[in-house]
């Protein structure tokens, strides 16, 4: 499957989320949705982020020029390189995924919810991150 399949049928196709991205980690955008542009600072500061969670604390993060406060970061499962990070805008949000090598960016605006949007991009996640992405 490629990457643009992903981004199309297992995150926005499910409805659950508005905006959808994957980006390698180290740099790139691999694949995305239409209307959402991931600067280069934007991609930087979401690395940077996601490797020292301080960062997010003191000043959330950017995407597509929105910004979101930060409101939690934990791993997931077993696995140390998997990332999930849950950012508020009002009612919306963002939840950014890292796996080993790539990071899954997603939004989602009301009446869509963090925990459906959660539940999708951490799930592609784990699977990607199954399969040594």
């Amino acid at each position: 499957m490629s990457w643009q399949a992903y981004v199309d049928n297992n995150l926005i196709g499910t409805t659950k989320v508005t905006q959808a991205a994957i980006l390698g980690k180290a740099g790139g955008i691999w694949a995305k949705s239409s209307g959402i542009t991931i600067s280069p600072e934007e991609q930087k500061a979401i690395t940077a982020g996601l490797k020292n969670k301080a960062v997010f604390e003191a000043s959330g993060f950017r995407i597509a020029g929105q910004k979101y406060f930060f409101v939690t970061s934990d791993t997931y499962g077993n696995d140390q390189d998997l990332i999930v990070v849950q950012g508020k805008k009002q009612t919306d949000g963002a939840v950014l995924v890292q796996t080993k090598q790539a990071i899954l960016v997603v939004t989602y605006v009301a009446p869509q919810t963090a925990q459906d949007a959660g539940v999708i991009a951490t799930n592609l996640g784990s699977y990607l991150a199954s399969v040594g992405y």
